[in-house]
């Protein structure tokens, strides 16, 4: 491949296969991806891309038997080449009898039954994409697949070291201005002193060395993030199993200025020395 120009992954398949799950998880590893879009439009997509992002920005499209009519002018496009990438064709298929079973539990018809048995659609769609299934560089058939193992056998494809690793953001807050609502753990600072009521501190934040190393250094601290960071990447861990790589970790204080502030920075900075890619942020800091 090029090295100045990022991947282009074209996924189609049969409806039911698992397209959009495909879709969330090159999303997920960094791809730029564009739902249901005309073939004819993917070397106008990939130049406005190339424009905004960079043409090392990876990209993926997803299309599926919608844009029927459009199928020559992707094979047209793919044939040619799009803007000097290397482009991989995937396909995700699966027997007819799990796809009517997964189209009859979303309770959605298919797009080309007509009128008939759900069945009938599905017959239709892979005659469609005949073609296509036989061009593919990549084929999956997610029969037996669940939704994690078939984000594994996309991240097998399309992930690299740095993508595949876990994103931990460790956000600091202030109890009294609310408790984050998309966390998924969080911890209660009040149990130290706060820094607050020390004159010298009041007006410097948990980012200074003086107040990390007050709060750092009271009674408990050491102790509650030397027990916490292995449980938290002892959950991280469970997360790369499940085939989830983000997490939020809310440590709070009362006003997210100087306890939270301080021990967001040190969790932070140790889940990034256990090889996680962790940044700290701060809600609040700045609100008082």
């Amino acid at each position: 491949m090029d090295e100045t120009h990022g991947q282009l992954v074209v996924v189609t398949g049969m409806t039911g296969a698992g397209r959009s799950t495909a879709a969330k998880e090159l999303e997920d590893l960094g791809f730029f991806v564009v739902d249901n879009l005309p073939p004819s439009l993917l070397p106008e997509v990939v130049r406005l891309v190339d424009e905004s992002h960079g043409p090392a920005q990876p990209v993926a499209v997803v299309v599926d038997v919608r844009s029927g009519s459009f199928f020559q002018g992707l094979r047209s496009a793919l044939a040619h080449g799009v803007a000097g990438r290397v482009t991989t064709l995937v396909f995700l298929d699966a027997t007819d009898e799990v796809l009517v079973r997964r189209q009859e539990a979303a309770r959605r018809p298919h797009p080309l039954q007509e009128g008939g048995r759900l069945l009938d659609g599905l017959q239709r769609e892979r005659v469609v994409l005949a073609d296509l299934r036989s061009e593919a560089d990549l084929v999956i058939d997610t029969t037996g697949l669940n939704v994690h193992q078939l984000t594994d056998r996309i991240a097998e494809s399309f992930g690299t070291a740095e993508t595949t690793r876990l994103r931990v953001s460790v956000i600091s807050f202030g109890f009294k201005y609310g408790i984050p609502v998309d966390a998924d753990y969080m911890a209660d600072m009040r149990f130290l002193p706060n820094p607050h009521w020390v004159p010298e501190l009041r007006p410097r934040t948990g980012q200074d060395a003086e107040v990390s190393a007050y709060v750092l250094g009271r009674p408990g601290a050491a102790e509650f993030v030397d027990a916490y960071v292995p449980l938290l990447s002892g959950v991280a861990e469970g997360y790369l199993r499940e085939g989830k790589r983000f997490m939020r970790v809310a440590i709070g204080c009362t006003g997210g200025k100087h306890r939270s502030v301080a021990m967001t920075e040190e969790i932070a900075r140790r889940l990034g020395e256990r090889g996680y890619v962790a940044r700290a942020l701060h809600r609040d800091l700045g609100r008082e």
